[in-house]
């Protein structure tokens, strides 16, 4: 007993080691926490450019997708291939009329499948992994104005999930529309599609496990995380909502090896303005643990929105998020002692969580102090660190030491 007790503490004292507090911004820093390796921007042909994805593909490279321009006047749907150390390979331009998304890919065996939108209709273009040359592209008019947020494999064809009727048309990220999965063969032709309104008024995420589909994302008025158990021909196995009285948005998802889904997004219920939210719940929709927290640089919570769209599990039964923070209040700037860091400039934030959901360590990484960088979208990498997508005005590609 007095063995383990000592083996208690020094575990204790080892992990409190790895933390320091800032006491200039009352700001945790982990000293385990890993470092920016390089970042690599890469533009569209309009005058900024948003990525809102980031994958490692099988050959080592990295994929990020989005619009280069602004819906609300002309985008184009966006997709930048480059090699391990984010040099460019590729980039290729799809749009009709002026309102085009890009929202995610997969890869397969064929190609790069993308999703989103061209001329206010869903998606899905299969690229070529060497030159990036289409191999299909198809668009359909589910209803409305529509898009395909994300893409799943399944036997003999895709399932696709996103929105239809959306009432914020100019909205990219939460359209107050209808959840709404299309199943496609092949060839990516319409086979049937299903409106989950009654589930969900926007569906963000799609992952295929054990022959059973998970859908997540935002219930009616964005109001909490909404997930959908479904077979492969969409009959709804379970749904299960998540959150507290204010609005929780549910952005990210995935599941590990074991079927555990982590979710992850930002909640203004029981905080002072938007945390992360993330949590880990079984294959059946059990919670298992959820954890709120934000204001990395030590601001003014009132002040500091910590905005989570990415999540990846990982090999410890944990995950890891990513976020962006910052400030958007005119009457409010803050400085972090002598270190330049302003709360207005925000920063990308990641989080990495063990199985319990206790945090292992977070960190902040910005670029100078007149550069935004947000995080959008995380990937692992083969060895043991992760790529970012940053919204820096371009496709940034940020890639993170192993941790």
């Amino acid at each position: 007993m007095k063995f383990n007790g000592f083996v208690f503490l020094l575990i204790s004292f080892s992990l409190l080691s790895c933390r320091k507090v800032n006491k200039d911004c009352n700001q945790n820093i982990y000293e385990n926490a890993p470092e920016k390796e390089w970042i690599k921007s890469h533009d569209g042909s309009k005058e900024e450019s948003h990525g809102h994805f980031i994958m490692t593909c099988s050959d080592g490279g990295f994929l990020q997708i989005g619009e280069t321009g602004f819906i609300t006047s002309s985008s184009h749907l966006l997709v930048i291939k480059t090699n391990s150390n984010g040099e460019l390979i590729w980039k290729k331009e799809f749009y009709v009329g002026n309102h085009n998304l890009g929202n995610s890919a997969i890869e397969t065996n064929d190609g790069y499948i993308i999703c989103g939108s061209l001329n206010e209709n869903s998606t899905v273009i299969n690229l070529n992994k060497e030159n990036g040359e289409v191999i299909f592209k198809t668009t359909i008019d589910n209803g409305g104005t529509d898009a395909f947020e994300h893409i799943a494999k399944i036997e003999n064809g895709y399932v696709a999930v996103g929105y239809v009727n959306a009432a914020d048309r100019l909205n990219t990220f939460y359209t107050e529309g209808q959840g709404y999965i299309t199943f496609l063969n092949e060839e990516g032709n319409k086979v049937n599609g299903i409106n989950f309104n009654a589930y969900l008024s926007h569906a963000y995420r799609i992952k295929y496990f054990n022959n059973e589909l998970i859908i997540a994302g935002l219930t009616e008025s964005s109001n909490d995380y909404g997930v959908i158990k479904t077979d492969t021909s969409g009959n709804v196995i379970w749904n299960k909502t998540y959150g507290g009285s204010q609005p929780d948005h549910c952005f990210g998802m995935d599941i590990n090896d074991e079927g555990e889904i982590f979710l992850t997004g930002h909640t203004l219920s029981g905080t002072e303005n938007w945390d992360t939210y993330t949590m880990k719940i079984d294959n059946d929709g059990n919670q298992i643990w959820e954890t709120k927290i934000g204001n990395p640089r030590g601001f003014d919570p009132k002040y500091i929105h910590d905005e989570a769209w990415g999540v990846r599990s990982s090999a410890d039964g944990g995950c890891v998020v990513v976020a962006g923070t910052g400030d958007e209040y005119n009457n409010y700037k803050k400085r972090c002692g002598n270190s330049g860091d302003n709360s207005n400039i925000w920063h990308v934030y990641i989080i990495k969580f063990n199985n319990t959901g206790s945090v292992d360590w977070e960190k902040t990484y910005g670029g100078d102090s007149k550069v935004n960088w947000a995080g959008e979208d995380i990937d692992l990498t083969p060895d043991g660190g992760a790529i970012v997508a940053v919204d820096n005005s371009s496709f940034g590609f940020l890639k993170i030491q192993p941790f």
